[in-house]
């Protein structure tokens, strides 16, 4: 157990108890408390926050090896966001193959499930690695012992703050008040300390305070670096604080950073809709996407494609009536009688299906997304006009993209939505727009539940949404090694 010295409050089980089953390999990268104690080093910074990167990866078995029950194969996005949602199902053919799936589908899981351990479990290893990079950076004398140069020492920074925050922003979102720790903890005394839940409000500023720093310590540039163009940018950054703010509210301070970003000139709309998801940094729309890459050692491909070899990721019918007529956008998604999810394939002939090792990127955020987002807040602040205006924008996109077989969608295809000043209306515009725009991209039940749908929406799908349900359950297993001091969501 060298190789996991920091100590998490509400971690203790994965970090201690069961760390022999689950952490089988060391950590690719990782830099432990042990070593930073000793003189730290230009290496140590870099490794820190390059495997901060790391849980945003698809890549199989990260944080173990096919523990499927403790939910920690892949990331838990689609499971969490998208199975339990309207638009998935967890395969094509139903079977009894990983029920704790099927509990996050029908709303009858329990704090046990695996879908809530594996995004808990995700994100604080990626805040645990961070803050040793964070705290390493911040150390005033850094420069001096490492030598490392004053804008490197910005950037890598600024990319741990952008790291911290994503990671933040899954936790408050889908468990509420969470634990908020932004540095090393290094005693069990600490971490019983830790272990209390801050409140969300707490956890919102925090991620917006670390990403404002994060702006201000980016080059100012579409990529911070020419030869890493994966690495977090400004506008990455600008876009994540956008996206809290729309998450708590603040509309007006979210047409004021959208448009910040929008006077960059480092992004606008692909020419083709499927462009974001069969290019790596060519294209015009991606803002924020992790680089997986094939062959090599050790793995950093894709891995989310060899489960949809396996039958796993289907779409509803609901889902797929949701497109109007000759839509584009639906078979570029999933092409149902071919059983190919070709948005999360990255390709539209099957290629990647099966592949554990694939080379398409994970996608984060992308331009149409952020224009969706202020047309959402420039709606609630009555700015009708200006609303309609970008949701016409994506659809008018989504028109003149060519389909799979490389033609135009015929005339009247998409119209453009009428000039309305009744803001229900609009909104109802705006909720069918996210949903076709970016389905299988995991926003659908972050989007029902901040807008306080899910339990209609889901009703509605025949499913037994409760007010619970609004927020995922604690792990239990973390309740439990915290001696009580994490105390649960009610209702669990």
């Amino acid at each position: 157990m060298k190789h996991t010295k920091i100590i998490y409050p509400a971690l203790f089980l994965f970090l201690f108890a069961s760390c022999k089953k689950q952490l089988e390999t060391t950590p690719i990268g990782l830099v432990t408390l042990e070593q930073v104690n000793t003189t730290p080093t230009l290496n140590m910074m870099e490794s820190s926050i390059s495997s901060g990167y790391q849980l945003l990866s698809n890549r199989l078995n990260i944080l173990a090896q096919w523990d499927w029950q403790g939910g920690l194969v892949f990331q838990n996005d689609y499971i969490v966001q998208d199975v339990a949602s309207d638009d998935m199902q967890k395969k094509w053919n139903p079977d009894g193959d990983q029920p704790w799936m099927d509990d996050i589908d029908n709303y009858t899981f329990t704090a046990s499930n695996g879908g809530p351990n594996g995004l808990w479990k995700y994100n604080y290893e990626g805040i645990k690695r961070l803050n040793i990079g964070i705290s390493l950076l911040r150390n005033p004398d850094i420069e001096q012992i490492t030598g490392i140069t004053t804008a490197r020492k910005n950037q890598l920074l600024a990319e741990g703050l952008f790291l911290r925050s994503h990671y933040y922003f899954s936790l408050v979102n889908n468990f509420g008040d969470v634990p908020l720790i932004l540095q090393p903890v290094k005693t069990y005394q600490e971490a019983f300390e830790f272990a209390v839940r801050a409140p969300k409000a707490r956890v919102w500023d925090s991620i917006k305070v670390d990403l404002q720093a994060a702006i201000a310590l980016l080059p100012n540039s579409k990529y911070s670096s020419a030869t890493e163009k994966w690495r977090v940018s400004k506008g990455a950054a600008m876009a994540l604080l956008a996206k809290s703010q729309l998450y708590t509210g603040q509309w007006q301070d979210v047409v004021t950073t959208v448009g910040q970003l929008e006077t960059t000139n480092f992004y606008s709309l692909n020419t083709n809709y499927f462009s974001s998801f069969n290019t790596e940094f060519t294209d015009n729309e991606v803002i924020f996407a992790y680089d997986h890459k094939s062959g090599t050692d050790p793995r950093t491909g894709n891995g989310i494609c060899a489960p949809l070899g396996w039958g796993f990721f289907a779409p509803t019918t609901d889902f797929l009536n949701a497109f109007e007529p000759n839509d584009p956008r639906k078979l570029y998604t999933v092409n149902a009688p071919a059983q190919n999810v070709n948005k999360i394939l990255g390709t539209i002939d099957g290629g990647n299906k099966g592949n554990d090792d694939a080379s398409n990127n994970r996608i984060y955020i992308r331009y149409a997304d952020v224009l969706l987002w202020k047309a959402e807040a420039l709606n609630e602040l009555g700015q009708y006009p200006q609303a309609i205006a970008l949701i016409n924008q994506i659809r008018a996109r989504a028109r003149n993209s060519v389909d799979v077989n490389g033609n135009l969608p015929p005339a009247g295809t998409l119209p453009d939505r009428p000039a309305s000043t009744d803001k229900a209306t609009i909104k109802g515009w705006l909720i069918s727009e996210r949903r076709v725009e970016l389905g299988f991209e995991s926003q659908r039940m972050l989007d029902l539940k901040r807008w306080g749908i899910a339990k209609q929406v889901m009703t509605a799908h025949g499913k037994n949404f409760q007010d619970k349900n609004y927020l995922y359950p604690i792990p239990q297993g973390e309740i439990d090694a915290s001696a009580g001091t994490l105390v649960q969501n009610p209702g669990y």
